[in-house]
């Protein structure tokens, strides 16, 4: 008897053990992650009396805060949203009914105060009263509004952020949203065939058209296959094979050196480039400026979508040295791309959040800039910025022109079989010390020196 009750024993003993390990493993190892579920109601019911933390711009003004709300045992805590359109597509929105996105869901954990120590003790956090973290972002509030206000009634995506730092000062996307008023204004947002709530800098997917020739050019310079004295002829198409290749219009363009090729954005030149470079250096080079990566960014972003290299034609890949066929990218990519040829070659990891404090102004975070890619060598990258001052000083970009200011761009008009195309600027300033990049794209705007390129003169003209 004393032998049964002895094991009995024990085993109640280790049961208990092990409830201890599980609920210690709970406590402190999943405590933040349940905490944060989105199917977790005690935290979402929980949340609502607490002052959740503020989305600040990079110049200390507030984005979104918490304000009180309601009174009595219905008092509650709101989100505010200053200029929520302008800035929904970074912001998101957070809703009982339809959940959290854009950075009130990346950042949930600081926002919410979860991510406090103190808050994963259960119970006992209640000895303390719970606040959320506040997050600063690089974006200048300013330049974001002059930004939303340039690209007017269009639909599209500006990024403008600096080269040298990868810091985002602002990310529009349009249409927009009101997330102030998203439960209210819902199944309208689901049923607009523009989608509104796509942010399209870093998840719309388009033809970049000849907005994608610098890289073609770094990549022949890097690779020995052009260089500035190098002559194409233009009758203005390009025989390969069964395909023809055309200029705008069939426009013949004579003889062309590399920098007049860009400044006249020569479909002809560009895709006998890109049949010199051939199949796998033109994969390898849209592989070094990081096209089929995604980029680490406090939002989900996407990929571009890059074509079978090893499969494609001789026509195709003409297409694709053009920015046409199967390329799809985002403007952040884009962006990206641009910032390597500002920044003697060299994209820094692009930065949307800078720091985290708490209520009393205390440091929790910070983001420092990081190098991400190296694809080409400074004096290649310099010698692209010296073919793109001309594209605006004299070729398709004049549009983008601002007098007293050096500025560099290539424009792209993108031929897109859903419609009208679409209209693309890149560019940067001042050339002598760029501290700006912008991209510009209009969804259907058609000429990209004609439409995209005064959107960008408007935020040099700006910032700068």
């Amino acid at each position: 008897m004393k032998e049964s009750i002895r094991r009995v024993t024990i085993f109640l003993l280790g049961l208990f053990i092990v409830l201890g390990a599980y609920l210690t493993y709970l406590q402190a190892f999943q405590g933040s992650k349940l905490n944060a579920h989105a199917l977790n109601r005690r935290s979402r019911e929980m949340s609502k009396t607490v002052p959740r933390g503020s989305i600040i711009d990079k110049n200390g003004n507030n984005v979104v805060r918490s304000v009180p709300a309601g009174s009595g045992k219905n008092a509650y805590y709101a989100r505010e949203y200053v200029d929520g359109a302008i800035f929904a597509p970074l912001t998101g929105f957070i809703s009982d009914k339809y959940g959290k996105t854009g950075l009130e869901n990346s950042y949930d954990q600081y926002l919410s105060g979860i991510a406090n120590p103190r808050f994963q003790l259960g119970p006992i956090s209640r000895l303390w009263q719970r606040r959320g973290y506040n997050i600063t972002l690089s974006v200048d509030g300013n330049l974001q509004r002059t930004a939303y206000q340039a690209l007017g009634n269009h639909r599209g995506a500006i990024i403008v952020m600096e080269p040298g730092t990868g810091r985002i000062l602002a990310m529009v996307s349009k249409p927009t949203f009101d997330p102030a008023q998203i439960d209210k204004s819902w199944q309208d947002i689901l049923a607009n065939p523009e989608s509104p709530l796509l942010n399209r800098a870093i998840q719309g997917l388009y033809p970049p058209g000849s907005a994608i020739k610098p890289l073609v050019a770094a990549a022949a310079l890097e690779e020995g296959v052009s260089n500035l004295q190098k002559i194409y002829k233009s009758p203005g198409y390009l025989k390969i094979g069964n395909y023809t290749l055309h200029e705008v219009n069939d426009q013949p363009l004579g003889e062309l050196s590399l920098e007049k090729a860009l400044a006249l954005s020569s479909n002809v030149a560009f895709g006998q480039i890109g049949l010199d470079l051939g199949r796998d250096r033109v994969a390898k080079y849209f592989d070094k400026f990081g096209f089929n990566r995604e980029p680490a960014l406090a939002l989900p972003a996407e990929k571009s979508r890059l074509p079978q290299f090893n499969k494609l034609a001789d026509g195709e890949l003409a297409q694709t040295a053009i920015g046409q066929g199967e390329l799809l990218v985002t403007p952040l990519s884009m962006a990206l791309m641009t910032a390597a040829l500002a920044n003697q070659g060299v994209i820094m990891k692009p930065l949307l959040v800078t720091a985290v404090t708490d209520t009393q102004g205390q440091t929790i975070k910070t983001f420092k800039p990081e190098v991400w890619l190296n694809p080409v060598d400074p004096q290649t990258a310099n010698t692209v910025q010296a073919l793109m001052e001309e594209v605006v000083a004299w070729g398709t970009g004049t549009a983008a022109k601002v007098r007293g200011i050096r500025i560099a761009g290539k424009t792209g008009t993108a031929e897109n079989p859903h419609g009208p195309a679409h209209a693309w600027f890149i560019g940067f300033a001042p050339v002598e010390k760029p501290r700006l990049v912008v991209v510009v794209i209009v969804e259907n705007g058609g000429s990209g020196g004609a439409v995209a390129a005064p959107v960008a003169r408007q935020i040099f003209a700006e910032a700068l």
